[in-house]
């Protein structure tokens, strides 16, 4: 049987119940990703569920707040600390915030400029 791997375009509204939903699932999270976009950033978090993978793709304008799920999945604080550090994503409520000092970088949110 082939695995079934899924880009999910998903809203704000959407993003949290779905989340919780693949938590009550029981599917494990594989990676957060954060990628500039004009304006913005594209999100995609990957959960799996055996072999099979959905990627739930949010797109956020550059100051809209993106709520943490580290309270549904600790394991992300390190990958949203991350985004945040790196690029700049504004992350609100992380279960272990590192407050840009995850990494020693020279400059700050050094990803944030697209290139």
């Amino acid at each position: 049987m082939e695995a079934l791997n899924r880009i999910l375009p998903i809203t704000m509204d959407q993003f949290l119940p779905t989340v919780i939903r693949y938590k009550l699932e029981e599917r494990r999270l594989v990676q957060i990703n954060a990628c500039r976009i004009e304006g913005g950033y594209e999100l995609s978090y990957s959960f799996a569920s055996g072999y099979n993978m959905d990627t739930l793709r949010l797109t956020v304008q550059e100051d809209e707040l993106v709520s943490s799920i580290t309270q549904i999945y600790p394991c992300a604080f390190m990958q949203e600390n991350e985004a945040a550090e790196l690029f700049g994503v504004k992350i609100e409520n992380i279960d272990r915030d590192y407050n840009g000092r995850l990494y020693r970088i020279d400059r700050q949110t050094p990803f944030k400029e697209k290139g």
